[in-house]
C-alpha cells in the first residue's frame, strides 16, 4: 500500500480506539506471515484489512483465514474486509472482485467455531499513485469506523 492508504489505515485505528478505548488497536499486526492493516485485542480479536485497489481481494481472505488456522489464534475472532469504491461498479452493485472475495470470506468462517466474518464498505474513491485524497476522506473513516463499532 501507499502513503494514503497508510494515512487512511492509520486514521481508521486512531478512529477505533477513540471508540473503543477498552481494545487495543495497531496496525500491521502480523498473523502468521500476513500482515492484517488494523488489529484490536481485548475480549476477543478483529482483524480489519482494508482492500484499496487489490487486483484479486479474495487472495488476501484466503491467506489470512490460512494463518488464522495455522496459528491457532482461538477466541472470538472478527474479521472484517473493508473495501473502498474502488470495487464498485458504475452500473450498480459491486465488482465480482468483492463479490468473490465476500464469498470466500463467509464460507471460510463458517468453518471455524469461533470466527465471523463482515464485509464493509468505506466510501473512498481511492487515488492512483500520484493522485490525491479526496476532500472529506477523513469523515468517511470515521463512519466506517462507526459502523464498525456497530458490528463488534
Amino acid at each position: 500500500m501507499g502513503s494514503h492508504a497508510d494515512r487512511v489505515t492509520a486514521e481508521l485505528a486512531a478512529a477505533l480506539a477513540e471508540r473503543r478505548p477498552d481494545v487495543t488497536w495497531t496496525t500491521e499486526h502480523y498473523v502468521g506471515r500476513t500482515p492484517v492493516d488494523v488489529a484490536g485485542e481485548g475480549n476477543g480479536r478483529v482483524f480489519v484489512e482494508i482492500e484499496w485497489r487489490r487486483a484479486d481481494p479474495a487472495n488476501n481472505t484466503v491467506k489470512l483465514f490460512r494463518h488464522l488456522s495455522d496459528s491457532g489464534v482461538d477466541g472470538p475472532v472478527s474479521v472484517v474486509q473493508l473495501f473502498t469504491r474502488y470495487y464498485d461498479l458504475n452500473s450498480g452493485g459491486v465488482s465480482s472482485k468483492r463479490a468473490n472475495a465476500e464469498f470466500v470470506g463467509e464460507r471460510i468462517a463458517s468453518t471455524f467455531d469461533h470466527v465471523s466474518y463482515e464485509a464493509a464498505t468505506l466510501d473512498i474513491d481511492p487515488p492512483k499513485r500520484g493522485g490525491t485524497l479526496t476532500e472529506g476522506w477523513q469523515k468517511e473513516v470515521e463512519a466506517a469506523a462507526d459502523e464498525l463499532v456497530e458490528e463488534l
